[in-house]
């Protein structure tokens, strides 16, 4: 076995959306997407008050890829034009297929806003490739006792799978394209080696505290990016980590990204914008 090189460390920015803090890793300036993983906001952590008014992702469309969320701490509740709808708590994923297009809205529970508590939520956009630029919108809200939990390194290392496979266990969620993406909590003293097989995109993102890669400390908040040169990453921890990690195939694909749509021309992107303003992505119920 072989530990894949680091090339680069890309740093988090900072970019509040009013009141929630926001930090984005993907795109940055040296990396505009790590194909086919398009884009990363790390809202939190933060507390927020008593009688407050939540998340602002109020009804919005997506056409062209895929929505994953991690509920960290806190709750979020979804639904859309499908007739999806669900509250996942803290520990919990929210996985959306956008395809063909959909209008969501992911806002914070009524208990949240009247409560207030610890919130920290990490979304990464997944894309979809050509052929399935238009399949149908689908949706899994998946709890945090639904999602596959391995222990590694004596109990020290926690992966929580929410697709692919590790070990012969499959994740939580059946994608369009392979793709395995998980978060990994390690305890102080922890190590594992986390597959890279050859030929894919890695993604790894230090959510919080210091994270050991190739036996060097690395601060939190930071998209690392790796060479294939190896089939695995080696990771620990000397005082405890939580990273988000993933690996898929790229798709060498032309991508056209403008706003919430995500396709391989500027065409399709003015279709989609067209499409949505006549109403064919639906509507949220009430």
């Amino acid at each position: 076995m072989t530990a894949r090189t680091l090339l680069h460390r890309h740093p988090a920015r900072r970019d509040d959306i009013g009141d929630l803090q926001t930090r984005r890793p993907l795109p940055g300036p040296g990396l505009p997407h790590l194909d086919p993983f398009l884009f990363l906001n790390h809202h939190g952590p933060q507390v927020y008050p008593p009688h407050n008014a939540g998340l602002p992702f109020g009804p919005h469309p997506h056409r062209g890829f895929e929505t994953v969320t991690f509920i960290l701490a806190g709750s979020l509740a979804h639904r859309d034009s499908g007739g999806h709808e669900s509250v996942i708590e803290a520990g919990g994923i929210q996985w959306m297929t956008a395809g063909s297009g959909l209008v969501h809205a992911e806002l914070s529970p009524a208990t949240f806003k009247r409560d207030g508590g610890d919130l920290e939520i990490l979304q990464l956009w997944v894309n979809l490739p050509a052929r399935l630029k238009f399949t149908p919108p689908a949706y899994h809200g998946v709890s945090a006792a639904d999602l596959p939990l391995i222990e590694v390194d004596s109990g020290r290392v926690r992966l929580h799978l929410a697709s692919g496979s590790h070990e012969g266990i499959q994740g939580a969620v059946a994608t369009p394209t392979p793709i395995t993406l998980m978060t990994v909590e390690i305890a102080p003293g922890g190590r594992v080696a986390l597959p890279a097989p050859a030929g894919n995109s890695v993604f790894c993102y230090g959510v919080r505290g210091t994270v050991q890669i190739a036996g060097q400390d690395e601060a939190p908040w930071q998209l690392f990016e790796f060479a294939d040169d190896g089939d695995h990453l080696d990771i620990g921890s000397r005082d405890g980590a939580v990273v988000l990690y993933g690996h898929a195939a790229p798709f060498s694909e032309p991508i056209v990204a403008h706003g919430p749509f995500v396709m391989n021309s500027a065409e399709e992107i003015r279709q989609a914008i067209r499409d949505y303003q006549a109403g064919l992505f639906g509507d949220v119920p009430e």
